[in-house]
């Protein structure tokens, strides 16, 4: 998401007009949608960035991170997000390794930013591999540890940091999802019944990405969202995690 959406979408959030912004800060209307659009000729400077940060109330700071990230070149801007999230996964892990009661020399204060809002601009989130929207597939993602994977994808407003995301294979999902399209799931948000989910099972170590309804039993049916596929009903303790969806990036 771009610096001037997330502006604009914050302000339309706080329900004020372009008008009440241009005279908070002191800068024209029409400059201050040109930013918004992203149009503006010459990048917003540091302190009509820090005006709208108190303006808008985000945090101090963060859009002078965004637009110091955008202004980067593309290569440098690359490399910066890619070390940026191994950083993040590294923190991740130790953490992990912290909270099960391990040590890690060095690590004093590691987790101290855990409750740290994400930057808005967007979390990376790893792509972990593909997952069959149609009969459960042969695939081992227990390999992937938090946080890693050979692909991430960029994604707004997510506040969970074990979030993943996997590609759709098949059409079991259509027309809601789609062959190709990529959708992010978060371990962090409850699961109820009728959401879209990633299903894992046990031995063999399966998945699969349906809509999830809990019978009578313990039993979990899993419910393609495609009327041409029938529904297939498992045994609760063949599943060892169900992951409710919350965002999809569509295949153009």
């Amino acid at each position: 998401m771009s610096l001037g959406k997330i502006i604009r979408d914050r302000r339309e959030e706080l329900r004020f007009t372009l008008d009440e912004v241009a005279g908070r800060t002191g800068f024209s209307k029409p400059y201050l949608s040109t930013i918004e659009t992203g149009k503006v000729k010459n990048p917003p400077g540091d302190g009509l960035l820090r005006k709208l940060e108190m303006v808008l109330e985000f945090d101090a700071g963060l859009l002078l991170h965004i637009a110091h990230v955008e202004s980067m070149p593309a290569d440098i801007r690359s490399d910066y997000e890619a070390r940026e999230a191994e950083n993040r996964r590294y923190k991740q892990i130790i953490r992990n390794i912290i909270q099960e009661g391990g040590a890690v020399e060095g690590a004093e204060g590691v987790g101290d930013d855990a409750d740290e809002k994400p930057i808005v601009s967007g979390q990376l989130v790893p792509v972990i591999n593909k997952v069959a929207a149609g009969y459960p597939v042969d695939f081992d993602d227990l390999g992937y540890p938090v946080g890693f994977a050979d692909d991430y994808v960029r994604c707004t407003d997510l506040h969970d940091p074990n979030a993943f995301a996997v590609r759709v294979f098949g059409d079991s999902m259509e027309p809601k999802f789609n062959e190709g399209d990529i959708v992010i799931f978060s371990p962090a948000l409850e699961v109820t019944a009728g959401d879209d989910c990633f299903v894992r099972f046990t031995m063999p170590h399966e998945t699969t990405f349906k809509r999830v309804f809990f019978e009578e039993g313990g039993n979990v049916r899993l419910q393609p969202r495609n009327q041409q596929y029938a529904p297939n009903i498992i045994e609760g303790s063949r599943i060892n995690g169900i992951y409710r969806a919350v965002m999809r990036l569509e295949r153009l």
